[in-house]
């Protein structure tokens, strides 16, 4: 059996792979650990998004916590980084969310954070998984106690972040059906925006139904049909941001991250003068950054690598193509909301659309082939995919980029290709796809 806990906690179908019983015993297991840590009894504050099946895995973790004695802190429905927020706020142990992030409704998920508002290491996770099968010892029940006041000092907090009030702005927010349903468009609104928010009802079962970052051309069209200065895409749990122009053009997270590091590089707040991304940013991201003279510190895919990252060189701005930012001097992790704010409010400080923000930089087309593999190990030793690998390298020449990924969560090879043009991507992704298809 593989390792429990993925990149982003544990996902899987509510009620087939994620059942009201390993809920139970991962609140048990968490708090037999964190205890352990902190030698003493953990208050664990616990919020969801808006899943059906957040409410019974919601009362079968809480259950889980009770019974060996922890203490929980009930937040309810609320984004993933406002529980990271609340963490700390409110001097917790830990908090967890349970959310299946941009996942379809049937799916759902469960994501530790740290008393400081991290995703728990590895190497906690592993303790907690380890602990899945352990009786709690005899201990008095703990208490529920919902929370109160929170969600307005979260957003006071992230409304601190803005540069330049919003004042004329119309802005399409699409929410996902998701947590950001409510307190998404009503920031907006108090930083002086005129805000239209579309799939902002959630039911239960809607959430990321083709809405939501994963489908940001719903916003960008409802943007361009409105006339409006800009849109923004979150995803079901509001953890990133996607945007789109008042031409309907989409901007991704490399753009959204190009113009936030050449803002605070001209401030003089970029530290050392250096972002970090991951392996999948934009050949085009690297090229803006160097021209802005910024080094690009580069990590593996996963918000968690670039924080880590972050970390341990002290820099203040990372994230992803899929626009998960964060943003250190406010947020433990990527925070979509915040990430609107910021964006937005750096064009309303300086005068320029968002559009005119993402042509910091020039985006490659980019390819993307995942091949299905039974041993990505043979495929990444392999001679002929080598071959292939260096065949595209030596054809696009310092014009585009190659990158094969094994898969951390499925027996894929993910190939990908960025080029000049679409059409020289594709045949170098096709090639390199053929190539480990006959090894696979």
């Amino acid at each position: 059996m593989g390792r429990l806990f993925g990149t982003d906690g544990i996902r899987g179908v509510a009620g087939t792979e994620l059942t009201r019983g390993l809920a139970m015993s991962l609140g048990r297991a968490a708090v037999l650990v964190l205890g352990q840590h902190a030698r003493s009894t953990p208050t664990i504050v616990v919020g969801r998004d808006p899943r059906a099946s957040g409410v019974w895995l919601e009362e079968a973790l809480v259950e889980g916590v009770r019974t060996a004695g922890g203490d929980v802190l009930l937040a309810g429905v609320q984004p993933t980084p406002a529980i990271a927020f609340m963490t700390v706020d409110l001097g917790a142990s830990a908090g967890v969310v349970i959310s299946a992030s941009h996942n379809p409704a049937e799916d759902n998920g469960i994501k530790f954070f740290s008393r400081d508002g991290m995703k728990l290491s590895d190497a906690i996770e592993d303790e907690i998984e380890a602990a899945l099968g352990r009786a709690a010892p005899d201990a008095p029940a703990g208490s529920v106690t919902p929370v109160e006041g929170e969600r307005e000092r979260y957003v006071e907090h992230i409304a601190g972040a803005t540069l330049a009030p919003l004042d004329g702005l119309h802005i399409v927010v699409d929410c996902a059906n998701g947590s950001a349903s409510d307190v998404a468009p009503s920031l907006l609104r108090r930083l002086g925006a005129q805000v239209t928010a579309i799939f902002a009802s959630p039911d239960g079962v809607n959430i990321n139904d083709g809405c939501g970052a994963l489908h940001p051309e719903v916003v960008a069209a409802e943007v361009v049909r409105l006339g409006a200065d800009a849109g923004v895409s979150h995803d079901g749990d509001a953890d990133r941001a996607l945007f789109a122009s008042a031409d309907g053009a989409v901007i991704d997270g490399d753009q959204v991250l190009a113009a936030c590091a050449v803002g605070l590089h001209d401030a003089g707040e970029l530290v050392r003068s250096t972002v970090v991304a991951t392996v999948m940013s934009n050949i085009g991201f690297e090229r803006a950054m160097a021209e802005h003279g910024i080094t690009v510190r580069r990590t593996k895919v996963g918000d968690r690598y670039v924080l880590e990252e972050m970390e341990q060189g002290g820099f203040v701005l990372g994230g992803e193509q899929s626009g998960h930012v964060i943003f250190r001097r406010f947020a433990t992790t990527g925070d979509g909301l915040l990430t609107a704010v910021r964006f937005l409010s750096l064009g309303a400080l300086i005068g320029a659309s968002v559009g005119d923000l993402a042509a910091v930089m020039r985006r490659y087309p980019q390819v993307m082939r995942n091949v299905r593999v039974e041993d990505r190990d043979a495929v990444v030793s392999s001679d002929i995919v080598a071959r292939a690998v260096a065949t595209a390298e030596e054809a696009l020449g310092n014009g585009g980029r190659v990158l094969l990924r094994p898969s951390g969560t499925e027996p894929l090879v993910r190939v990908m290709v960025e080029a000049e043009t679409s059409e020289a991507a594709a045949a170098h992704a096709d090639a390199i796809a053929t190539a480990v298809a006959a090894v696979a």
